[in-house]
């Protein structure tokens, strides 16, 4: 089992400000190789309580252009972590960038079964305040009982995000 302390704050605005910075460094070494980079997961809606951990999505046409975009991320400082089991989004990991908030990275094609479902949620979410006032709580919940288990965390949201997927036509 892996161990890892679990903190959920309330929404903050320079979630989305540092989304915006480490973008503007992304498009730096990227700009005119991707079609976007999307802030998503759930410090990209305003409102919800989240990690303080920024997701981003970086989209591509399709993986003709993915080895470009690999050897700008790898020029940035970012290495190439493969799947991770999840088919259609190709996550990437960083060490020493003291000047962003921590973040994920990946990079998904236009068409991704994955990158579909980050927006739609994201997009789902940031329309309906219900939604967002019950996810945090739950995530909220979750954390205060499971502080040093992100499966056991994982595991208590899991009943919410599924009925929100399904109210969002998701799934």
């Amino acid at each position: 089992m892996r161990t890892k302390h679990v903190v959920v704050l309330p929404y903050d605005q320079k979630w989305n400000d540092e989304f915006n910075k480490i973008k503007d460094e992304l498009l730096k070494e990227l700009n005119g190789k991707v079609i976007s980079i999307e802030h998503v997961g759930s410090t990209s809606v305003k409102g919800l309580s989240a990690k303080p951990i920024i997701d981003i999505d970086i989209v591509i046409k399709d993986y003709a252009s993915f080895d470009e975009v690999l050897h700008g991320l790898n020029r940035l400082g970012y290495a190439y972590e493969g799947n991770l089991g999840i088919p259609g989004r190709e996550a990437f990991k960083y060490e020493n960038k003291p000047q962003f908030m921590i973040h994920h990275i990946y990079v998904c094609t236009k068409d991704s079964t994955e990158l579909k479902r980050h927006i739609l949620f994201r997009d789902y979410l940031r329309c309906h305040k219900k939604a967002v006032e019950e996810y945090s709580r739950i995530k909220e919940e979750a954390a205060a009982l499971y502080p040093d288990n992100i499966e056991k965390y994982i595991e208590y949201k899991s009943p919410v995000i599924e009925k929100l997927y399904r109210e969002a036509g998701i799934v």
